[in-house]
C-alpha cells in the first residue's frame, strides 16, 4: 500500500498539488467574476427566487424542479468534504486554510453559474425521455471538440469513484467504527445495499431522496455545531484573527501543530475548497440538466447558491467548531496510519525550536532538511529500545508514547525501516499525535454542550452527508457512461459502483483521499479550459436572459 500511496502522491504533485492547478481554478473564477460583473453578488437574491419556483413556467422540459436539482447537486457536494475535508485542510494548513477555502467558494459561485448555464443550454433528451446534460455536451456541440468531451466523460466516471464513492463510505465506516464500534465491513455491506436500492430508480428517485435528506441533515448538523461554538464563543474572535492574519504568510506553529508555509496553505485550502463545493469541476451541471426550465441561465442562477451553502456556510461552521475547540493542535491517542508516518534519522525534540524548524521544513516539502531513517528498530514488549537512532513523526507532529503491535499483540523483535517507512506491513503503530479528517471533527464536537454525545452528531451527520453524495455521484457517472457507451452501459456501471462503494469501507483512508485529489483534476482542467473558450457565448446567453425574456424586469 505504501508503494501505491507514493505513486498517487507523485501523480498529484504534477496535478492537484502543482502550482498551475489552484492558479487555474482561481483565475477562471476571477476572470468570469470580472467579465460578468460579479454575478454571485448581483444575482444572489434572484437566484433564491428562481429556486423557490417564483419564475416557473408550465410546460417546460425536465425531470425535476429547481429545488430538487439544487438538492441533488448539493447532495453531491455536501459530504465528507464538509466534515472530514475541512478537518484535513486545517490539519495540513492551519487556520489560514479556511480563508483560501472561502476564496475558492466566492469565485466558485461564478464558475458554477457559468458551467451550469452552458451545460444546460446544450442538454439533450434521451430515448427514454429523460434529460442528459453536462460539460461533455457543450464541449461537443458548442466547441465542436468531441475528443475533449470524451476525455471529460471518462474522467467523470473515474471521479465518481474517487470523489463520490470511495471517500464517502470510507469516512462513514471510520465514523461508525469510532463512535458505535461497528465493523467497517458491516457498514459497507448495509450501506451498499441501500445505495443500490436508491440509484436503481434513476434521477427522479435520487432527486426525491436528496430533497428530503439535504435540508434535514444540514439543520441537524448546524444545531450540533452551535452546541460547540456557543460555549467556546470566546475563542471565535481569535480564530478569525488567525484565519486572516496567516492567510498570506502561512500558519504559525501552535501546540502540536508545527506550522505550514504560505504555498502549502494556499494549495491545501484551494484543493479542499474545490473538493467541498466542486465549482469548476463540471459535476453539478449534470444534475442541473434535469431541471424543468427552458432558460439555461435560470438554472445557472440556482447553482450560484451551491458554493455559498456548501463552503461559506457549512464548511465555515465546521471550521469554527474545530478552531474554537482547540483540538486541531492537540495530540490524542490513536492508531497511526502507515501513510502518515515518517521515521527520521536522529533525535529531534518538540521542545527545541531548531528541531521544530527542521521538521517544519521537512513536512513542507524540503526533503534535504533532514535524513529519513533507514535501519532497524529494536522492539521489546511493543516498545522501541533504540530511540536514540530515530524520531517518529506521525500526522505532521512529533509522535509520543508509541508502541508496536502485530495482530493485536505487543511486538517483540527487530523491525526494518527503509527511507522512513516500516517494511513490515503487518505491524501496526499506535500512540499520541495530531489527528485529522473525521476523527478530528469528532473530537471537536465533544468539546461543547453535548459532551461525549457530540460524536453522535458527527457520525449521523456524516452518514447522511456522505450517503447522499454517493447517490448523486452515481448519477453523474451513469450520465457519463450514457454519453460514452449508451444506455446499456449504465447497469454494469452501477454494479461496479456499488461494489467499489462496499470495498472502500475498509480501505486505507489516506490512499482514498489521495486518489480523490487526482480524479478531481482530471475532470476540472478540461472543464475550465472549455469554459474559457465559451466565454463570449456565456455573456451573450446571460444578456439575452435579461433583455429578451420576462425575467428582465426582475433584474438585480
Amino acid at each position: 500500500m505504501d508503494a501505491v500511496n507514493d505513486l498517487l502522491i507523485l501523480i498529484d504533485s504534477y496535478l492537484g498539488s502543482a502550482v498551475w492547478f489552484p492558479f487555474l481554478l482561481i483565475s477562471v473564477g476571477v476572470f468570469f467574476t470580472l467579465y460578468l460583473g460579479f454575478p454571485q453578488i448581483r444575482y444572489f437574491k434572484h437566484a433564491v427566487g428562481v429556486t423557490t419556483g417564483h419564475f416557473d413556467k408550465a410546460g417546460a422540459k425536465g425531470d425535476t424542479s429547481h429545488f430538487q436539482a439544487l438538492a441533488t447537486a448539493l447532495s453531491g457536494t455536501v459530504g465528507t468534504g464538509n466534515i472530514g475535508g475541512v478537518a484535513l485542510a486545517l490539519h495540513l494548513g492551519g487556520p489560514a486554510a479556511l480563508f483560501w477555502m472561502w476564496v475558492t467558494a466566492f469565485f466558485g459561485m461564478t464558475s458554477k453559474f457559468v458551467e451550469v448555464t452552458l451545460s444546460h443550454k446544450y442538454r439533450e433528451q434521451t430515448a427514454d425521455g429523460t434529460m442528459a446534460g453536462g460539460p461533455m455536451y457543450y464541449m461537443e456541440k458548442g466547441m465542436n471538440a468531441k475528443w475533449l468531451a470524451v476525455i471529460f466523460a471518462m474522467a467523470t466516471v473515474l471521479s465518481s469513484f474517487g470523489t463520490g464513492s470511495l471517500p464517502q463510505i470510507n469516512s462513514i465506516a471510520a465514523g461508525l467504527k469510532s463512535t458505535f464500534n461497528v465493523e467497517p465491513i458491516v457498514t459497507g455491506a448495509v450501506m451498499a445495499i441501500l445505495l443500490a436500492l436508491v440509484i436503481i430508480g434513476g434521477i427522479k428517485r435520487i432527486a426525491r431522496v436528496a430533497a428530503a435528506i439535504v435540508p434535514t441533515m444540514a439543520l441537524f448538523y448546524v444545531i450540533g455545531a452551535f452546541a460547540v461554538i456557543i460555549p467556546n464563543i470566546a475563542n471565535i474572535g481569535p480564530s478569525f484573527a488567525a484565519i486572516f492574519s496567516d492567510a498570506f504568510t502561512g500558519s504559525a506553529a501552535s501546540g502540536g501543530f508545527l506550522g505550514a508555509t504560505f504555498a502549502y496553505v494556499f494549495d491545501r485550502g484551494v484543493n479542499r475548497g474545490l473538493y467541498s463545493n466542486e465549482a469548476g469541476q463540471g459535476s453539478a451541471p449534470i444534475a442541473h440538466a434535469s431541471a424543468r426550465t427552458d432558460q439555461p441561465a435560470d438554472e445557472g442562477m440556482v447553482s450560484i447558491l451551491e458554493p455559498f451553502i456548501d463552503t461559506i456556510v457549512i464548511c465555515t461552521i465546521t471550521g469554527l467548531v474545530i478552531l474554537s475547540s482547540g483540538v486541531w493542535k492537540e495530540k490524542f491517542d490513536n492508531d497511526f496510519q502507515r501513510a502518515d508516518m515518517r521515521f527520521v534519522q536522529g533525535v529531534y525534540s518538540e521542545q527545541e525550536p531548531e528541531d521544530v524548524a527542521t521538521m517544519f521544513a521537512l513536512l513542507n516539502g524540503d526533503e534535504t532538511s533532514a535524513e529519513l531513517y533507514t535501519g532497524e528498530i529494536l522492539v521489546r514488549q511493543g516498545r522501541a529500545t533504540n530511540n536514540d537512532d530515530f524520531t517518529l513523526m506521525a500526522s505532521r507532529s512529533f509522535a509520543e508514547d508509541f508502541q508496536f503491535e502485530r495482530e493485536g499483540i505487543a511486538f517483540d523483535g527487530v523491525l526494518k525501516v527503509s527511507q522512513g517507512r516500516l517494511d513490515d506491513v503487518l505491524v501496526s503503530v499506535s500512540g499520541r499525535s495530531l489527528i485529522h479528517s473525521v476523527p478530528l471533527t469528532t473530537k471537536a464536537f465533544q468539546k461543547g454542550l453535548l459532551g461525549e454525545y457530540g460524536q453522535y452528531v458527527v457520525s449521523i451527520g456524516l452518514m447522511l452527508f456522505a450517503f447522499s453524495t454517493a447517490i448523486a455521484w452515481s448519477y453523474y457517472g451513469d450520465r457519463a457512461m450514457t454519453y460514452l457507451l449508451g444506455p446499456k452501459s449504465v447497469l454494469p456501471y452501477r454494479l461496479v459502483y456499488v461494489a467499489g462503494f462496499f470495498y472502500a469501507a475498509f480501505a486505507d483512508t489516506t490512499i482514498v483521499w489521495n486518489l480523490a485529489l487526482i480524479t478531481i483534476v482530471l475532470m476540472t482542467a478540461p472543464n475550465l479550459f472549455g469554459l474559457l473558450y465559451m466565454h463570449k457565448e456565456m455573456k451573450q446567453t446571460v444578456n439575452e436572459y435579461w433583455e429578451k425574456t420576462e425575467h428582465g424586469k426582475h433584474r438585480a
